[in-house]
């Protein structure tokens, strides 16, 4: 069956706001040229136009899918929240959390992002697809339910995932997020359920400062269906294959789940201008082969990929493609034109050494 790609036009018009990179402008602060935040159309645009130009784009299903429905958001988002953000959209956009700008018609297209996501997920288990990705934005790992948060305005995955399950379509759903930066709006949605497992690949401490530590295990009917793999700066392409092989992978085989969802950021690539982690195209080429493997031992190959971060223009085209590539098992390459840059800059036998030891430590508290 060939790889679903959910996307639509209207995502890439998600707008507004003020700001010079991550820090609002006034005071001091000039606009910047190109303006904005980090989180621009481009990365997204330029990887469709990537698999257009190699020949990706027909390997795999174009289609899209409706907003989320009314309902599926309110599994997840109270209605006072869901209430202000249409009002404030309505109005003309603003701003209701942290990093979180929008335009006129905002909600709309953050409902659509959701939409996406919950039809990539939908797709595969229906067996539509065997796989699929969701190029969705604006994203949705950091947005808890009434506070969105770092570029995120409503909780893409956890509106895919609630959907699903109370559509009868998956009883266990895990998720995987290889985002630089700690899923933490995934994991507070589903921190006392036994029904959803969070795992976590992330930049220690990197955003937000607060979250992300290994110990946060969930609780209640979710302890231990929580896992957190914080990782130092600079861990490089081995480090994540190790610390995938040696506590992502095994936690979710354990968990048995019905469906692999990817929260697929690509901010972890070593040019990305809000991470320090030193992933290639390779790494995510690899991740995603090693996801489908994983798939296919424990859920019948389900698997489905929202787009999450990723803010080099230049970079996350490539790695996208990679995953998708992956995904639909094609021949059609995009060569990676900083191959030999990232390689000459990957961890030293002593830094090596510091990150097994390092992966060693949080694969004996997780118990894998």
């Amino acid at each position: 069956m060939a790889t679903g790609f959910f996307w639509d036009e209207r995502c890439f018009w998600h707008a507004g706001g003020t700001y010079a990179f991550t820090v609002p402008v006034g005071g001091l602060v000039q606009p910047q040229a190109a303006g904005g935040l980090p989180e621009s159309p481009e990365t997204k645009r330029r990887l469709k136009t990537l698999m257009e130009v190699t020949g990706l784009w027909s390997e795999v299903t174009p289609q899209t899918a409706p907003p989320a429905s009314r309902d599926d958001l309110l599994r997840v988002h109270p209605e006072a929240f869901l209430d202000r953000f249409q009002a404030v959209s309505d109005a003309g956009g603003g701003e209701l959390g942290l990093r979180t700008p929008f335009s006129k018609g905002g909600f709309e297209i953050a409902a659509l992002s959701a939409g996406l996501a919950t039809g990539a997920l939908r797709s595969v288990l229906s067996g539509q697809t065997e796989t699929a990705y969701a190029l969705s934005r604006p994203p949705g790992h950091h947005c808890l339910p009434d506070w969105p948060n770092g570029f995120c305005l409503l909780a893409n995955i956890a509106v895919a995932v609630e959907s699903v399950l109370a559509e009868g379509l998956a009883g266990r759903v895990a998720v995987l997020d290889w985002d630089v930066h700690h899923g933490n709006g995934t994991e507070a949605i589903f921190y006392d359920r036994d029904d959803v497992l969070t795992v976590s690949l992330h930049q220690e401490h990197n955003y937000p400062l607060e979250t992300g530590d290994a110990d946060a295990c969930g609780e209640g009917d979710g302890t231990g269906c929580n896992v957190n793999i914080p990782l130092p700066p600079g861990t490089g392409h081995d480090g994540y294959l190790a610390a995938f092989d040696r506590i992502a992978a095994p936690a979710i085989a354990r968990f048995a789940p019905d469906v692999i969802v990817v929260a697929c950021g690509y901010d972890a690539a070593a040019i990305d201008p809000l991470g320090r982690m030193l992933a290639s195209v390779e790494t995510f080429r690899a991740l995603a082969q090693r996801t489908m493997q994983l798939a296919a031992d424990t859920c019948g190959g389900r698997m489905a990929c929202v787009h999450e971060g990723g803010y080099s223009e230049l970079y996350v085209p490539f790695c996208g493609h990679a995953v998708i590539r992956a995904l639909s098992d094609s021949a059609i390459e995009a060569p990676d034109p900083l191959a030999d840059m990232i390689a000459a800059r990957q961890p030293g036998p002593a830094q090596s050494r510091f990150i097994d030891g390092w992966i060693d430590e949080l694969a004996a508290f997780h118990g894998t």
